[in-house]
């Protein structure tokens, strides 16, 4: 499946991101957890080069938590400060600030010797849609300074944020980037929920992520939905279907309806810790 998706409104953002990164000091950069590469936008390594950089792999209490630890130490070898959190519940937000003044402290000084203390950082948080940001800011920020969704391309403008006196949030719509070039990319990003799910098969995607399941975490779809397991990936889903009676006036299977039940399970982890992809080895 070749999955593209770049509306407009993400080229405005863009430009704007681009403008507003000379007045920025660290650019904080979440991930998806369950896809730490596939979600992190390759297009922000550009406009952030010469800042400081933090990645935070998100929504960690959904993902196998081996193989986000494999990912926290691929980042760290190439630079990033890193650090794993789940923003909905708060898990490692404390240790956020430390990190932060940690990775900014060569700045820090510089301004110290010149005279300028106290100054703020200031940082921008990107990340592709539905990674988490408003959550995030929400949790830092321990107020609801920004509207919340479950839909991508909730946050459409920009807007500061102070923390105390140590840190200047600069909060962005998220992005994706022009092209996929990795038909897989597009899908692991459909997958979690980043995709407008109006522009896909919703039933082709789930087949998608049955065919994952069963090469990767094979006694998931059987334990969570009580079926048999079979090779085939529409045999699966037909088996969900059946089990969860997904059926349509006339007695049809609902196809659409199962798709969507796998899909939102996968999306809520009701169907366990899983993590999409691992790091390859450089």
């Amino acid at each position: 499946m070749n999955i593209q998706w770049y509306p407009g409104h993400m080229t405005k953002a863009r430009r704007m991101m681009q403008e507003d990164i000379k007045l920025i000091d660290i650019v904080i950069e979440l991930v998806d957890s369950r896809i730490p590469f596939s979600s992190k936008n390759p297009d922000i390594d550009e406009l952030a080069k010469n800042k400081y950089r933090l990645i935070l792999l998100n929504k960690s209490d959904l993902a196998d938590d081996a193989v986000t630890t494999k990912w926290e130490n691929y980042y760290k070898n190439k630079d990033f400060a890193v650090a794993k959190i789940n923003a909905r519940d708060g898990m490692g937000m404390k240790s956020i600030n430390n990190i932060v003044q940690e990775a900014c402290k060569e700045k820090i000084e510089r301004d110290r010797k010149r005279g300028i203390i106290n100054r703020p950082i200031r940082a921008m948080i990107v990340g592709i849609p539905n990674v988490g940001k408003s959550t995030f800011i929400n949790s830092y920020a321990r107020k609801a300074c920004t509207k919340v969704g479950n839909k991508p391309g909730v946050t459409k403008g920009k807007q500061w944020i102070r923390l105390g006196k140590n840190i200047e949030l600069l909060d962005t719509p998220g992005i994706l980037w022009p092209k996929f070039d990795d038909e897989a990319v597009g899908l692991r990003l459909a997958f979690i929920g980043s995709i407008n799910d109006e522009i896909l098969s919703i039933t082709d995607i789930a087949v998608e992520l049955i065919k994952f399941l069963q090469a990767n975490y094979c006694n998931t779809l059987v334990q969570r939905y009580n079926i048999e397991s079979v090779d085939d990936p529409v045999q699966m889903l037909t088996g969900i279907a059946e089990k969860r009676q997904c059926i349509k006036k006339g007695g049809e299977l609902d196809y659409d309806k199962a798709a969507a039940l796998l899909i939102d399970d996968f999306r809520s982890g009701k169907l366990g810790r899983i993590t999409l992809e691992t790091p390859k080895e450089d």
